[in-house]
């Protein structure tokens, strides 16, 4: 498709003309095809830090009230913060603004919690086709975009280009300053088809490719 806007004419000697050409790329995507390996998902992230400072916050809690019930035990006073939240527990309305803020407060970290431990996270690692069914590999996407990039400057008449890699999709915004819009946006096409069924992911991102000419100054 070619979009063409101008102020009086539809070449590019205006400096208010924009000519463009534009595409989603008649390339299929979907899943890539593994030899022997089998499917390969997402990678999930450890994330350590966090499953670290729930640890610590449940290992301290327990380690406190632990105190207090052998301090109990051996027939000394409990902690008084302990008596204090009791009383306080017994004597407060459950439709207070406090005890309601701290449920808002307790049920939005466990459902950030349960979305941490439901999803795979990793987002900027990309899986690759498994050959081998021992071995796993990704692709970060910042790399897996510089690598179309370079593809997309071998084409000629390429002046810059940008490409954004996302899980589900490469776009590719490129500038031309000679040859038609359409001849280039087709190379562009072809190269970065080709580029993207080398980087041998597992699942092959679509593409969407524009072209256009820079502006006059």
């Amino acid at each position: 498709m070619t979009l063409k806007k101008s102020g009086q004419g539809t070449g590019p000697a205006s400096g208010d003309t924009l000519e463009q050409s534009e595409s989603a790329a008649a390339y299929t995507p979907g899943q890539g095809t593994d030899a022997e390996g089998g499917r390969s998902g997402r990678f999930w992230s450890p994330r350590r830090r966090v499953a670290g400072l729930v640890a610590l916050v449940l290992l301290a809690g327990a380690g406190v009230l632990l105190y207090d019930v052998a301090s109990v035990r051996a027939d000394r006073p409990g902690m008084s913060w302990r008596r204090t939240f009791a009383d306080e527990l017994a004597t407060t309305r459950l439709d207070s603004t406090p005890v309601l803020a701290g449920a808002a407060v307790a049920a939005l970290l466990g459902l950030w919690l349960l979305v941490l431990a439901l999803t795979p996270g990793l987002r900027g690692l990309l899986p690759m086709r498994r050959d081998v069914p021992q071995v796993r590999a990704g692709l970060e996407r910042r790399a897996a975009a510089l690598v179309l990039r370079d593809r997309a400057m071998e084409v000629a008449g390429v002046r810059s280009v940008r490409v954004d890699v996302k899980r589900r999709k490469v776009r590719a915004r490129a500038q031309a300053h000679f040859r038609d819009l359409d001849e280039v946006r087709g190379d562009l096409d072809a190269a970065l088809e080709d580029g993207i069924q080398q980087l041998g992911l597992a699942r092959r991102p679509g593409l969407s490719v524009h072209v256009r000419r820079p502006a006059k100054r």
